[in-house]
């Protein structure tokens, strides 16, 4: 595990639970358009550093198939195997947790991104799998990453 991966991971959390400590103090304010937008943005990046805590080689963010036929948040090395990382967060649990929202539409979208990735590469990983990496929100801690190794198969 690398030291830097832990101290940065370790600092996002820090800055989660300061944001969130401020957030309570303050009035609701009108929601701007964009604020999904950084809130999407802020879990990448916590997911990243958590990924890379777990002993994750990241290859590849925000990799869009050439084909328009999707997107794929993370790509990294889980020791041998090729991991293919969705990255979901959600600010409430009005909607359920943050993995209900991978539909199987969208788990066959990631999946051909995913193999022309692999057609890409040039040779075919020993082994492969799609992790959701779901991050939610909490009042006292502020963003937390619930990592779901192998969470969708039998998509190709």
């Amino acid at each position: 595990m690398s030291t830097l991966a832990r101290l940065m991971y370790r600092a996002l959390i820090w800055k989660e639970r300061r944001r969130a400590r401020h957030a309570a103090l303050r009035p609701p304010g009108p929601p701007s358009k964009t604020e999904h937008l950084k809130t999407g943005t802020r879990g990448e990046t916590l997911a990243y550093w958590y990924l890379r805590q777990a002993g994750y080689i990241v290859v590849a963010r925000n990799r869009r198939a050439r084909s328009g036929s999707g997107e794929i948040d993370l790509i990294g090395w889980d020791g041998p195997v090729l991991s293919f990382v969705e990255i979901k967060t959600r600010t409430s649990d009005e909607a359920g947790p943050p993995e209900a929202a991978v539909s199987k539409a969208q788990q066959k979208r990631i999946a051909r991104a995913a193999q022309e990735y692999l057609r890409r590469l040039g040779r075919r990983p020993p082994s492969y799998r799609f992790d959701i990496a779901s991050v939610a929100w909490d009042s006292e801690a502020g963003l937390e990453v619930r990592l779901i190794k192998d969470a969708f198969k039998a998509c190709f």
